[in-house]
């Protein structure tokens, strides 16, 4: 195989860590799973999302811990993800739909629907994976408003939660990433 091949497949294949990377951040969130979160930065890595939290990343998974209690219901959904790779660093755009049930402040529920863009830069670290070492969030579309009474509030157990009881290759554990 010529050398212009192997470095198409080599991009190709970090394009599809990277892939990876962002919808293990999803799922970290919404299966509130902070080891995992943990597992996704690099040591020095920084986070903004917007007026909610701007500081490194451990401080970053610290706070949506404290969080996760009050969170019935966190859904990300990514769309587009546009990556750039050169070498062992990488920068992308991800879209994405963020839809969370919170406590309203009065004894009741909200829906809060945004519209997001993650503006990344990534890194591959020295045991051979892709990390976020920077990550902004713009808010392109934010709606707030109250959750209906009949509306599904909550998730699952999540020790029955089906995505670890059904699937049981090393990308669906808990915690670390396999």
């Amino acid at each position: 195989m010529n050398r212009d091949r192997e470095q198409q497949l080599d991009t190709l294949l970090a394009k599809e860590e990277i892939r990876e990377l962002a919808l293990l951040y999803s799922r970290g969130v919404d299966r509130k799973d902070p080891e995992l979160l943990r597992d996704l930065y690099t040591t020095d890595a920084t986070d903004t999302h917007g007026h909610t939290f701007d500081g490194g990343a451990e401080a970053y998974v610290d706070f949506l811990e404290q969080a996760f209690p009050f969170m019935a219901y966190s859904g990300h959904h990514i769309c587009n993800h546009l990556i750039s790779v050169d070498g062992d660093i990488g920068e992308g755009e991800v879209y994405a739909l963020a839809y969370h049930h919170l406590p309203d402040g009065n004894g009741g529920w909200m829906e809060d629907f945004m519209a997001v863009r993650y503006i990344d830069n990534y890194r591959r670290d020295s045991d051979d994976r892709w990390r976020f070492s920077k990550r902004v969030v713009t808010y392109d579309l934010s709606i707030r408003r109250p959750l209906g009474e009949d509306a599904i509030k909550g998730l699952p157990d999540l020790a029955k939660d089906p995505s670890y009881t059904a699937l049981t290759l090393s990308v669906f554990a808990r915690g670390k990433r396999g």
